[in-house]
């Protein structure tokens, strides 16, 4: 064990809920700490449902492509803690992660403090003591309450399509939910906003208004269409001629809109555009493995593929990514946490899976049984089973079925695990 995962498991005690919406104990342990947030790099700070990642990864692949060097907070991790917090382009070191951790914990003296507000103060400590051009921020649920939502001015806003989730902390009806994302704007500072359906973006619009915060909208002030095998990013400035996405699946086209929409307001060159979108990396959003025992598991005949995503929407998109791939067989290895809308993400799955072999979670406590997961896939008409785990899953399904495309999907906290067993 590292020296932070011995103090990670420590801040994992000082509060009795994982998510507990306030910034009242934010803002405590950042005065403590001499207020680290206001003396880092100018910040772009992300909202919205999906494609809050993803997003982030092009703008820094733009970003970064133009020579500055980027301060990037994202959650939660797949593998390493470490993930989460990069210093002017690199994974935090060890080292530096255990101080910030360690200086964090002796500041906040044992009060009650959540797990994420610890560890987000923590990077604000990291990313004051390294000298960057820009920090991209990544909300962590919401935004109006988030731990992230403590920079008074930031360079830039950005909200990313908004859907239901998480109601039991941000309301059950899309306005309500759009009125905690919009939380992030602030007074004066432009927001970039991402494809919304009308009643989320009437809420943000007005939210701005409210704000006098310019309002840079898809559909209105810029416009991203494939075009033959590429793609056309549109504004007032003018038009970028660039190549579909590395990232895949349609609904990085609209990804990389918002992105694109984030850069040309920031002054970036269409070869920074370019960057952005063939050399952003962002781990299990349908990410092919190609190595390693699980692929071996597989079959040499066979693809293995992995995706993260989880609520309804992340369904859609998951389906329309499926839809636009050559076609073969495909069969779901699924495991989810039992706070989301199963039914929802796997109701697009359905036309386009062979079979789904449903698994628990490993290490989670909120997994869903893997019964509960197969009782309703079969409830929207997929053909479904159980499997003690992802590897007997997909060796079973290899024996049936050599050529198969296999995926595993269904949670973010799965896709850290398989790419930990995978090596």
């Amino acid at each position: 064990m590292n020296h932070s995962d011995a103090i990670l498991d420590r801040l994992m005690s000082l509060h009795p809920k994982v998510i507990d919406l306030s910034l009242d104990r934010m803002q405590r342990l950042l005065a403590a700490l001499g207020n680290p947030e206001r003396r880092i790099p100018a910040v772009i700070h992300i909202a919205g449902t999906n494609g809050k990642g993803s997003t982030q990864a092009m703008i820094r692949a733009g970003l970064q492509a133009g020579g500055a060097r980027i301060h990037a907070y994202t959650s939660p991790h797949l593998a390493r803690f470490h993930e989460r917090i990069r210093l002017a382009g690199d994974l935090i070191a060890e080292t530096d992660l255990a101080a910030a951790l360690e200086e964090c914990e002796a500041a906040n003296g044992g009060q009650p403090i959540t797990f994420f507000e610890i560890t987000t103060a923590a990077a604000f400590l990291a990313f004051s003591r390294t000298p960057a051009d820009y920090t991209l921020l990544e909300v962590g649920l919401g935004g109006r309450l988030d731990a992230t939502n403590v920079i008074d001015t930031p360079r830039l806003t950005v909200i990313t399509p908004v859907s239901i989730d998480h109601t039991q902390y941000l309301g059950d009806t899309l306005p309500l939910i759009a009125a905690e994302k919009a939380g992030i704007i602030k007074r004066g500072v432009p927001v970039i906003v991402g494809p919304q359906d009308d009643e989320a973006l009437r809420v943000i619009e007005a939210k701005a208004s409210g704000l006098t915060a310019p309002v840079l909208a898809h559909g209105q002030h810029w416009m991203i269409a494939r075009d033959r095998g590429g793609m056309i990013y549109q504004d007032d400035h003018g038009l970028w001629d660039l190549p579909l996405p590395t990232l895949i699946g349609p609904h990085q086209i609209q990804n990389a809109g918002t992105a694109l929409a984030a850069l040309r307001h920031l002054g970036a060159s269409e070869a920074q555009a370019r960057a952005a979108v063939t050399q952003a990396e962002w781990p299990a959003r349908m990410q092919r493995l190609r190595h390693g025992p699980l692929v071996d598991l597989a079959g040499a005949g066979a693809e293995l593929w992995l995706d993260g995503g989880h609520n309804p929407a992340g369904g859609e998109a998951l389906a329309a990514t499926l839809a636009a791939m050559p076609p073969r067989p495909t069969h779901l290895v699924c495991g989810m946490l039992n706070t989301k809308d199963v039914a929802g993400y796997l109701r697009p799955l359905a036309a386009h899976a062979s079979s789904l072999t449903a698994i628990d979670i490993p290490g989670e406590a909120n997994t869903l049984p893997a019964e509960t997961t197969a009782g309703v896939a079969g409830s929207v008409g997929m053909i479904a089973m159980t499997a003690p785990d992802a590897g007997t899953a997909i060796a079973g399904i290899a024996r049936r079925d050599p050529t198969a495309r296999i995926l595993i999907c269904g949670s973010l906290y799965l896709a850290g695990r398989v790419l930990r067993e995978n090596g």
